[in-house]
């Protein structure tokens, strides 16, 4: 079975793109969903977490999010070491979860990809691409936010046009050429590779 990583920036739509996956019958792991399902679930990286940030990142058993995102988006060295925490934890998760997957190929949708270091685990890796006044523009909507803390979260992450570069396909997701159509010819291609391999 073909590993295939699918990554972008913030707002670029990689949800959007692994939803059509999804309805083309292909299993997607969305690994913000389970590095949030494992911080609040798992003890030893629990554990690490209260090490490293104090038991206020739990309340009542829970993840304090609040708490965590008010202390890792002001300050890149405690954000690396919250990633530094967690993406060992859901690496291995999503490494276990592709074993189980039966289908020609299965897809791990990553903002982190390259800078986790997990691009060798794939063998392929699909960028989406929007430019990036579209991009803070879908999150501010999105995330209710505003312009500043978008710019902030993008500067945690490798420049787009650089990330675009190291992947093996690009969808553009600009919102002037058609996004389904470059889905669909993108995954009969995936199922030609998955056949001959």
């Amino acid at each position: 079975m073909l590993k295939i990583g699918l990554t972008g920036g913030i707002g670029s739509g990689k949800s959007t793109v692994a939803k059509v996956f999804e309805t083309l019958g292909i299993p997607v792991y969305k690994a913000d969903d389970e590095a949030k399902r494992l911080m609040s679930t798992h003890p030893v990286l629990i554990q690490k977490i209260k090490d490293h940030f104090s038991a206020e990142a739990y309340q009542n058993g829970q993840l304090n999010k609040p708490y965590l995102s008010a202390v890792v988006f002001k300050d890149k060295k405690k954000l690396e070491l919250l990633n530094s925490l967690v993406h060992p934890f859901t690496i291995e998760d999503g490494k276990a979860w592709m074993l189980r997957q039966k289908t020609p190929y299965a897809i791990k949708e990553a903002a982190l990809i390259f800078e986790s270091g997990s691009q060798g685990d794939f063998d392929q890796i699909i960028g989406v691409y929007a430019p990036e006044t579209l991009r803070i523009h879908r999150t501010i909507q999105r995330d209710k936010t505003d312009k500043d803390k978008v710019r902030s979260r993008m500067e945690n992450q490798i420049k787009e046009e650089l990330k675009m570069k190291l992947c093996d396909e690009v969808l553009i997701n600009n919102e002037q050429q058609l996004l389904i159509p470059q889905i669909i010819a993108l995954h009969e291609k995936l199922l030609v590779i998955a056949k001959n391999q």
